[in-house]
């Protein structure tokens, strides 16, 4: 809070009675600071410094008494324009009238010279000394000092030159603005600009209340003058200037906006997303936690080691896959790691093993998480929580949403300040990179204190070493003698026949040269690989989870993240290791690296030995002791090695139900399952499906029966007909598993093993049978009939053409009308047959289901 002080210190003479005297009063400038703002810190100098200004002061003006005995009577600090007003009498005597002020004031100023000059704040600059001319006012409102000077004129209007030569003395004028219209009762005023703000301060104080003779009427009339500050630039006048000049403003709004996020906010998320991944704020990663977990939690659970052998031996079918993966690992980062195998494969266990055996820094993004969000907005929260990236401002996004609909309205064109969802999720990862720069340097700055520290004790062992050799040759020289000996000649009894260290490595180079060349070579060497070893140590690790697109609205996401993973692997930041369920994603990544090969690494189902051994430990583990006959093992061997499959299965049972009775459950859960997600619920649901059911039914009905299928056998047959993206969709929904081979599709199979016994019973329903066959039927009868119907109509234009033809030219060469009309009446046969062997089985059909309660 403005401290508001008093607004002067006065005193009083009383004056001799001699002789008559007047009284005025006085303007001193330049004794405090002006007072420019609120904010103008040298205001509390002034504050500081004058009771030694005003007694300086003081005692100067007391040394004018010999000036037309010149006596001041009250002095008045008028601290926010820097000046002092002065209350003082003199005698008029000698004094030449019309001119009494201006030689008053000469002579005071010529006398103040003399002593020194009046005193100032800065003790730079001395100030001047002015007769006021009208009236003092002392105020403290919060009108500070300007160039600008507004002079009201109370009364008829001064002419300009007569004002310009009125306000002269003080300091040279910029510009004179004349009076100007102005409402009814508003007194007309003109605007003087001062070429600095000390003539203008020293201008208002000397001429308000001024009242000056006006020559514009025919009677003679006074006017009386009225002065106070004008700002420079009003605040109305900056809005209206910038509400009216939007093309400009905008751009610069958003350029300060950009600059304090840059500045401010940016190295702020770069530190949490660093925080994250070094887990600093991971109370289980501190040392004092993980110290009472090893003597408290860790020390009361033991674990059987023959379990981890049985572990190893279960999942030995990805082995072969975690050893490609530790190989793409250890190597500088030139391209992605897609990893890639059916749901329940077992895709994150091997690669949570495989960084737990590297104890590298992993940075883990779910895209399912994100594929989950409702909104962009929510989208872009999650991938920010996932990061670590922190503050996150999305209302700022919405308000520049808001604020492109105006400028539209504004100026006819978007502002540009609202940015799409992948110009947001490009920011975000721009700063995650950023981090990830900063995690590797970490990294490799403590990777090199530890290569440091197991030199410098290699460095010790190897002295050691020869200290041991030298005195267990003899040859060792203990400096501590010397001082026992004594000093100056009597220090030589302490030097035997022992060489010094100088001269032993004389000798060892001399004799061992070529020896202790090759073990520096092969010693810089082995330092050098260690430091490349070490060096890919300390790179991060980015996991990109679950890549896959739930909707075509989120594909965009796929694409930034496809092509941030290019450039993290291009530039070497980072390991970049991706996990989908389908192969079919690779695509993108492979677009954002087109001249390099992705390390594609494929998981598949374990065998039925790994898969039984795999249910036995669980099994065993959770302290369910049951053997498994012969029946049973086959029964598990129907889930095939699809982890998620074996875990349900292995739930089942330590809930109490049998081997048979579970494996029937998983069975008839996925029946159901089947004809939801192949079938559709009802016909509404089922015209939202990318593939129609006659083509679902095909593929169920021909897996029912065997293990696999040709690719092309389903598809150029009915009801394909070449239509491969149903077959993708339904390979994306995990119906069915596509196989290749040279790169092409080569087979079929079910997306699951225990899928095959799930169509078999699909199939085997009678009553949904008869239903799917009756319409797949008549599919067939529709298509069939619309044959027909063109061949009976080629047939017709064929008889036609033949009567027209010679008939003796049927014996001289074979007749094409005729050849043609065979073969399309084999075809019409055929196709006659067909609808109607469909419809008898139409008949069977729809007496099945008519016998159904």
């Amino acid at each position: 809070m403005l401290r508001l002080l008093p607004l002067g210190r006065s005193y009083t003479t009383a004056a001799a009675a001699v002789a008559p005297k007047k009284e005025a009063w006085l303007y001193l400038d330049s004794v405090f600071p002006v007072q420019l703002a609120l904010w103008d810190f040298r205001h509390y100098i002034g504050i500081l410094r004058e009771d030694n200004l005003l007694s300086t002061l003081e005692s100067r003006l007391e040394g004018l008494s010999s000036v037309h005995g010149f006596k001041p009577l009250e002095i008045q600090p008028h601290r926010k324009d820097g000046g002092v007003f002065v209350r003082f009498s003199y005698s008029p005597s000698n004094l030449e009238e019309g001119k009494e002020w201006s030689a008053l004031q000469a002579a005071l100023s010529k006398e103040v010279e003399k002593q020194g000059g009046l005193p100032s704040w800065s003790g730079v600059r001395s100030g001047t000394l002015w007769v006021v001319r009208g009236s003092p006012w002392k105020e403290d409102m919060n009108r500070f000092a300007s160039p600008l000077l507004r002079v009201a004129f109370d009364g008829p209007d001064i002419q300009e030159q007569s004002l310009y030569e009125l306000c002269r003395p003080f300091g040279r004028i910029r510009d004179l603005a004349p009076p100007t219209p102005v409402p009814a009762g508003t007194l007309r005023s003109s605007l003087i600009s001062f070429q600095h703000v000390h003539s203008a301060t020293i201008a208002r104080n000397v001429l308000h209340g001024l009242e000056v003779p006006s020559t514009s009427g025919s009677a003679p009339s006074k006017t009386r003058i009225r002065a106070q500050y004008d700002t420079p630039v009003k605040a109305h006048d900056i809005r209206n200037w910038m509400s009216s000049h939007p093309k400009i403003m905008l751009p610069i709004i958003i350029f300060l906006l950009g600059t304090l996020t840059y500045t401010i906010f940016d190295p702020i998320r770069s530190v949490m997303v660093k925080a994250k991944m070094l887990n600093w704020f991971d109370y289980r990663k501190f040392r004092l936690y993980e110290w009472l977990r090893v003597n408290t939690v860790d020390r009361l659970s033991t674990r059987n080691e023959t379990v981890t052998k049985l572990e190893e031996e279960v999942w030995k079918e990805r082995k072969e896959a975690e050893s490609a993966l530790k190989g793409y690992l250890s190597d500088m980062p030139t391209t992605i790691a897609f990893v890639h195998g059916p749901a329940g494969s077992g895709k994150i266990t091997m690669l949570n093993s495989v960084l737990k055996q590297s104890r590298r820094t992993a940075l883990i993004i779910d895209c399912r998480e994100l594929n989950n969000s409702p909104s962009d907005s929510s989208l872009v929260d999650d991938l920010a929580k996932q990061t670590g990236y922190w503050p996150v401002f999305n209302f700022v996004n919405s308000m520049g949403n808001l604020i492109d609909l105006a400028s539209v309205g504004l100026m006819g064109q978007k502002a540009g300040i609202s940015s799409s969802l992948p110009e947001q999720l490009k920011q975000i990862l721009g700063v995650v990179t950023v981090a990830l720069r900063s995690v590797s340097s970490v990294h490799r700055a403590s990777i090199q204190r530890q290569i440091q520290d197991r030199e410098a004790e290699e460095a010790r062992r190897i002295q050691d070493a020869r200290k041991r050799h030298a005195i267990m040759s003899g040859t060792w020289h203990d400096g501590r003698l010397d001082c026992i000996a004594g000093n100056g000649v009597m220090s030589e009894l302490g030097i035997g026949d022992e060489l010094f260290s100088e001269d032993m490595e004389i000798t060892l180079s001399s004799d061992e040269f070529k020896n202790i060349s090759e073990e520096q070579d092969n010693t810089q060497r082995k330092k050098k690989a260690l430091e490349d070893v070490e060096a890919i140590k300390a790179l991060p690790i980015v996991v990109i989870r679950n890549f896959a697109a739930s909707s075509s609205s989120k594909e965009e996401v796929l694409d930034v993240l496809s092509q941030w993973g290019a450039s993290l692997t291009e530039n070497h930041i980072a390991h970049v290791v991706v996990l989908s369920d389908n192969r079919e994603n690779s695509k993108r990544l492979a677009k954002a690296l087109p001249t390099k090969p992705l390390s594609s690494i494929a998981l598949s189902d374990a065998d039925p030995k790994s898969s039984l051994s795999f249910v036995k430990q669980k099994l065993s583990d959770a302290g369910v002791d049951i053997g498994i006959s012969t029946q049973e093992t086959h029964l598990v061997e129907r889930l095939g090695g699809r982890a998620s499959d074996l875990e349900s299965l292995i739930h089942k049972v330590r809930s109490g139900m049998t081997v048979e009775e579970a494996i029937d459950d998983i069975i008839s859960r996925g029946v159901a399952e089947t004809r939801k997600n192949a079938f559709g619920e009802d016909a509404e649901d089922a015209k939202n499906l990318p593939w129609t059911r006659y083509q679902a039914w095909k593929v169920l009905k021909t897996l029912s029966t065997k293990p696999e299928t040709g690719y092309y056998d389903i598809l150029v047959d009915f009801p394909f007909k070449g239509d491969e993206n149903a077959l993708r969709s339904m390979e994306h929904a995990e119906l069915i598993s596509i196989s290749t081979k040279d790169g092409r599709p080569s087979t079929i199979r079910p997306g699951k093993p225990v899928f095959r016994y799930v169509f078999e019973r699909v199939v085997n329903d009678k009553v949904f049978r008869a239903t799917q066959e009756l319409a797949y039927n008549e599919k067939q009868i529709l298509d069939t009939e619309a044959k027909i119907q063109g061949y009976e109509q080629e047939l017709s234009l064929l008889i036609d053409t033949m009567e027209k033809e010679n008939r003796l030219e049927w014996f001289m060469r074979p007749s094409r009308c005729r050849e043609r009309t065979r073969v399309v009446g084999q075809k019409l046969y055929s196709a006659t047959r067909k609808v109607e062997e469909l419809e008898h089985k139409n008949v069977e059909l729809k007496k099945i289901l008519s016998q159904v309660i």
